[in-house]
């Protein structure tokens, strides 16, 4: 399988994450919401030193370490053709798109531009990257398990 389409996937998700967060941070000032669909979701920019629901606040370090080990596993399931569905390299390029817009931000600010807030259940601000990661996880997780289980 060529991985091209799947790279510039990734790397569209890049682009729209990062114009996304732009838009945050010249538009909306830290901690000011702007209603989106009432009752349903707001945007809000925050600026996140941890992950979700701020744990690990401060250790911009081991999202650096997990990031590097994770990119690491991808190119060696990659090389040793642990993924082969194309729904899998999918979803993995989903997870490698967001985790970079991440990254982005981690190193030029020490913290996540997060903006998507949903009202109707508490649950913790995120981002167009977050979103990538989560869908592409949940895809490759039932990917995989399905495919043993056809086996």
């Amino acid at each position: 399988m060529s991985y091209l389409w799947p790279t510039l996937f990734a790397a569209a998700a890049v682009a729209v994450d990062q114009f996304t967060k732009h838009l945050t941070v010249t538009r909306i000032g830290q901690g000011q919401t702007v209603p989106v669909l009432e009752g349903v979701v707001h945007l809000t920019y925050v600026q996140n030193t941890g992950a979700a629901f701020s744990m690990l606040t401060g250790k911009t370090w081991l999202f650096f370490v997990v990031t590097a080990v994770f990119f690491a596993f991808a190119a060696l399931a990659l090389v040793k053709k642990w993924l082969t569905k194309p729904l899998q390299i999918w979803s993995l390029a989903a997870i490698c798109g967001g985790a970079v817009g991440n990254l982005i931000d981690r190193v030029a600010h020490a913290y996540v531009v997060d903006m998507i807030a949903v009202e109707f259940i508490e649950f913790p601000v995120f981002n167009f990257a977050d979103c990538c990661i989560t869908v592409g996880a949940v895809l490759l997780v039932l990917s995989v398990l399905f495919e043993r289980k056809a086996s």
